[in-house]
């Protein structure tokens, strides 16, 4: 549907979502791809993404941008997480209307199902009962985001697509021990429990000096560190995470992800959708035409986090602290409608996991 030569925006373009998608569309031989940091482009001020349109005139638009984190973030910055998406996305996709843009992709997430949504969660499900109340603001954002998307094709004939994503990780994802997401935030605990059982302090003052803790890098005096680690859980035996870890969760190599949301911005309609779902605007309620991205596969946190400690080699204890939230008891996605669109995920967990730890590694190594 877009010529080799089409100026794509990627919004959000060197984040874990962005990158993975930038880096696709690149090997795809797409290359008129254009980016902005947050620096050079504040998304969620309409002027200045009235002005990037202006200038630059996309023909079409991956809105991956997101303000995001995990259950702790998501529970202590409830107003920054709605207002800051809404803003974003509001932007965006008025912007890329105004400008005649004639395809985008809207990137979401599968927190936007109800807590007790049947499993695994199909499409359908959105809007049926109560959301998980620690991330409720992102989701609902993320609900008027893909609302967003599915009005516009309605009301203006527009092409745009919005893919719901399941838990994210791979390259350039998000370590810090506050704000990350489930997979990154656990390996990132293991590793640095792990340098510390075997008191290797020049490899962890690396890591601090990289990613500081609560302000603490790797300057900071031995007993700073540990207290500042200490705060998450983290000690030479033990590391101590959020909840029960019995809740279920799918994961997704980010670059499975990029193919997939490649896949439906290049050979995928809203008609095709429509088709497929056997819905007529002309007759129908027309809802729901938003698609899940996942595995259809998942594990429990307590399982994830024994995966994580075999690959990071950290040899202590595992546990758990119940009066922490769990989170969504279990969040599955039914990819039916993935697959009938013709793609299928390719990395499974345990090599994807692993990959994702060498990269951390790697990428240590790259801030030295």
């Amino acid at each position: 549907m877009l010529s080799k030569d089409a100026k794509i925006y990627v919004a959000g373009h060197r984040g874990l979502v962005g990158s993975a998608i930038w880096d696709n569309l690149m090997q795809r031989g797409y290359t008129n791809l254009v980016g902005r940091t947050h620096s050079q482009l504040d998304l969620t001020c309409q002027q200045a993404v009235a002005d990037f349109f202006d200038q630059e005139r996309p023909q079409a638009v991956v809105l991956a941008a997101a303000h995001v984190g995990g259950i702790m973030a998501n529970s202590r910055y409830r107003a920054d997480f709605i207002a800051q998406n809404l803003q974003i996305q509001c932007n965006v996709i008025t912007q890329a209307y105004a400008h005649g843009v004639s395809r985008l992709l809207f990137l979401g997430s599968t927190c936007i199902y109800p807590r007790e949504a049947p499993q695994p969660i199909a499409e359908e499900a959105l809007l049926t009962s109560p959301l998980e109340y620690t991330n409720e603001p992102y989701a609902i954002a993320k609900i008027a985001g893909l609302k967003m998307c599915e009005a516009y094709n309605l009301q203006h004939g527009t092409d745009y697509i919005a893919v719901m994503p399941t838990n994210l990780y791979g390259p350039n994802d998000n370590f810090h021990l506050e704000n990350s997401h489930v997979m990154p935030g656990i390996m990132r605990k293991l590793h640095l429990a792990r340098l510390l059982s075997e008191e290797r302090w020049p490899e962890l003052r690396r890591d601090l000096s990289r990613r500081p803790v609560d302000g603490v890098g790797g300057e900071a005096s031995a007993e700073v560190i540990v207290q500042a680690l200490a705060h998450y859980g983290i000690a030479s035996d033990s590391v101590t995470l959020w909840g029960t870890g019995r809740p279920l969760r799918e994961f997704l190599w980010s670059r499975d992800m990029a193919d997939a949301s490649v896949h439906m911005l290049l050979n995928v309609s809203f008609a095709d959708i429509l088709r497929l779902r056997h819905l007529d605007p002309a007759r129908d309620e027309v809802r729901n035409t938003h698609v899940n991205i996942g595995t259809g596969k998942e594990v429990t946190i307590g399982q994830l986090a024994q995966l994580l400690a075999r690959i990071t080699g950290f040899e202590g204890k595992v546990l758990f602290d119940p009066a922490k939230p769990d989170g969504t008891p279990r969040k599955l996605t039914d990819v039916t409608v993935l697959h009938n669109l013709g793609w299928h995920h390719i990395v499974e967990l345990d090599d994807g996991a692993a990959q994702l730890y060498q990269w951390y590694l790697d990428d240590l190594g790259r801030g030295e």
